[in-house]
């Protein structure tokens, strides 16, 4: 009985990843043709609040079927979200950090070359791992830290292009550009390993964290469309250059938003990891047909390091998908002698 629950549970985490996968690739793909084929761009600020607001909505029909009534609904959602500010508060940490994060790729962008830029981003693999060691009390075998690493120089030759000689000069700081990048790569860490913390240190609804979080999200999102797009959106409108393409692709970023917390309930945040590399590489084929992008060396290079580090990764080990809780037996023995 116990082999077919654990079955039964290997299969739906294997669901959840490769649904995650492929909608992760086809929002990647969308992504692209929007911001190649519409004349008239839409304003990304924009398109960022109103996902965050459809996540929201899609959160609380989700908690409605699983409360079963709309008085239970209400009763759950005065309880959780309206009557329990510090909750509300502990779930605002990861979208102040996510907007903190943001921020800092942007200067580091600014201030380093893009080859330079592409490589130290991607440390936030390794700096995810161990934030969950550290946060999670969780152990990772010397294979699997060798495959966090080797997805890491994976995904950075699968996302290399050559540097491109240009006549204008920027002027650069890269000692800010790689303070920049160091903070990024830690919020991207923290933020994540303290999300799955929180989901997995309580029995509260998945469904009712993620209205907590997707509340304090639109706020920030929005505070970010007033700094960086507001004189144009006043000028223009908050839906200028939307499009049904537009509207396909921020439906998509919802529901890879929502599976994304799935995954990270039911697995971990590094095989959050593994998943979003393999959407890239998906994604990247696919674009191969639809848009005559040529595979390169560096390319079939990453691509076939993720296959192999997956590989390694996903070989019988010890379940890291719970929080490890201290070993008591342990210590009572010791303390006895």
């Amino acid at each position: 009985m116990a082999t077919v629950r654990e079955n039964v549970s290997l299969l739906f985490k294997l669901y959840c990843l490769t649904v995650m996968t492929l909608v992760a690739a086809t929002y990647t793909i969308a992504l692209r043709y929007t911001r190649t084929s519409d004349k008239e761009l839409y304003f990304s600020t924009t398109a960022v609040c109103i996902t965050e607001v459809i996540k929201l909505l899609l959160s609380v029909g989700i908690l409605a079927k699983e409360t079963g009534s709309l008085g239970r609904l209400k009763t759950s959602l005065r309880e959780n979200v309206l009557g329990s500010p510090k909750e509300l508060m502990k779930l605002s940490v990861p979208s102040l950090v996510y907007a903190v994060q943001n921020n800092m790729a942007f200067l580091a962008l600014s201030n380093l070359d893009a080859a330079v830029y592409q490589v130290t981003y991607q440390l936030k693999i390794p700096c995810t791992a161990l934030c969950t060691v550290l946060m999670l009390n969780r152990t990772l075998s010397k294979v699997q830290w060798i495959s966090v690493f080797m997805l890491c120089g994976g995904v950075t030759l699968v996302q290399w292009k050559p540097a491109q000689a240009t006549k204008v000069m920027v002027e650069q700081n890269p000692l800010l550009g790689f303070g920049a990048i160091a903070i990024a790569v830690l919020c991207s860490g923290f933020a994540g390993v303290y999300f799955e913390k929180v989901l997995k240190s309580s029995d509260t609804s998945l469904w009712v964290r993620n209205i907590q979080m997707y509340l304090s999200g639109i706020v920030v999102t929005l505070v970010g469309v007033y700094l960086s797009d507001g004189a144009e959106i006043k000028e223009k409108g908050f839906f200028y250059g939307y499009t049904y393409y537009v509207w396909f692709v921020i439906f998509l970023a919802s529901v890879g938003g929502l599976y994304t917390s799935v995954v990270v309930k039911y697995t971990d945040n590094i095989m959050k990891g593994f998943s979003a590399a393999a959407a890239i590489i998906l994604s990247t084929i696919a674009s191969v047909m639809l848009f005559g992008l040529q595979i390169t060396l560096t390319f079939a290079l990453g691509t076939l390091l993720v296959c192999v580090s997956i590989y390694f990764y996903g070989l019988p080990r010890q379940d890291t998908t719970s929080i490890q809780q201290a070993e008591t037996a342990s210590k009572e023995r010791i303390s006895g002698v």
